[in-house]
């Protein structure tokens, strides 16, 4: 029964970005990239003793995620930050982009998947990124007022159980889905761990040769040499 379900089920593709579908976290590149060197430089000095307190786990990823964008992202016009992105999409996607993930990507959409991308990152950031892969987006929610980002989040970060929540609450039942899932931080370990066909760090090319080594370690452990 459960063969029959996997092969009649709608197909659910969901890709982390920063890390899985990228060669590295996007967002701090981003608001180097809107507000210049000079402006980011001066303001990172706010999250030195944020970021010492977060390694000594005296405060959460979340907490210091909250004083990054409340660091840069207070009383910012959100149409400037649309902007921003659209410009730093166009600019970075070949030096930021995993070719294999964007193969992974394009190949779940031609198979008939529903897709989408799943990330902590601000939603706003990663919007025209989504748009050019032609998936969905599901990613953290920066509040706005008037027009004015306040430099707090909506809601709550997009990582851990957040991810199934976000994702439940766009498309039901995650169980009545045949879910695929990649990922490559412990962020994404629920979401991976709900999946029936779970990839981990799939697209790093020294953890593919990880498991490649690993896998031909394993065809001979069950198939050893004639004598």
């Amino acid at each position: 029964m459960t063969d029959d379900f996997n092969r009649t089920a709608k197909v659910l593709s969901v890709f982390d970005f920063d890390g899985t579908l990228t060669h590295h976290d996007s967002f701090i590149p981003f608001l180097q990239f809107a507000f210049g060197k000079r402006y980011f430089v001066r303001r990172l000095v706010k999250l030195v003793l944020p970021t010492i307190k977060c390694l000594r786990r005296e405060l959460t990823r979340d907490e210091l995620k909250e004083v990054l964008i409340k660091t840069y992202l207070t009383e910012v016009e959100d149409t400037w930050v649309r902007q921003k992105a659209e410009e730093f999409c166009s600019l970075y996607w070949s030096k930021l982009m995993r070719p294999a993930g964007l193969l992974a990507v394009a190949t779940e959409v031609n198979s008939g998947a529903e897709v989408t991308l799943c990330s902590a990152s601000p939603a706003m950031v990663l919007q025209p990124f989504a748009d050019k892969l032609g998936v969905k987006l599901i990613g953290t929610q920066l509040e706005v007022k008037d027009g004015l980002l306040t430099g707090r989040i909506s809601g709550h970060n997009c990582r851990c159980a957040q991810k199934i929540k976000r994702l439940e609450s766009v498309y039901g039942n995650l169980a009545d889905y045949h879910l695929r899932a990649w990922g490559d931080t412990r962020g994404d370990y629920e979401l991976l761990a709900a999946a029936q066909e779970p990839h981990w760090r799939h697209f790093h090319p020294v953890w593919s040769k990880k498991k490649s080594r690993l896998a031909k370690l394993r065809q001979t452990s069950l198939n050893p040499p004639h004598q």
